[in-house]
């Protein structure tokens, strides 16, 4: 499997509970509509207050960490050159205007390892 994760901050204004609410009834079918080929696609909402944090480390300062899983990076490639579609991208950036601030968007390709407890 091939696995992507981006790093998501709300745009200034907009309140925790407009952010979910947007992210998950709006932009996921959005996202579902325009970038094919996802097995999983899984929205973490950041608890900053929650979180441990080793002295001196700055705050963690997103909103939103999503992980998205294709078949493999061909299954990737696919789904991102129709998301770069001028209209498809189009789309994305006014929704993601509403919501995010996307100038701090992060998105990483990573290497996933799970291990048996």
């Amino acid at each position: 499997m091939f696995k992507v994760i981006s790093l998501l901050k709300a745009r200034a204004g907009i309140d925790r509970a407009a952010f979910v609410e947007h992210y998950e009834t709006c932009h996921v079918p959005l996202v579902r509509e325009l970038m094919p080929n996802i097995i999983a696609y899984r929205r973490n909402y950041v608890q900053a207050e929650s979180g441990i944090a080793f002295e001196l480390a700055p705050a963690f300062d997103y909103d939103a960490i999503t992980e998205i899983w294709f078949r493999d990076r061909a299954a990737f490639d696919e789904a991102l050159a129709v998301l770069m579609r001028p209209a498809n991208a189009a789309r994305m950036a006014e929704d993601e205007a509403l919501f995010l601030d996307r100038s701090q968007t992060r998105m990483l390709v990573v290497d996933e390892h799970e291990s048996e407890i």
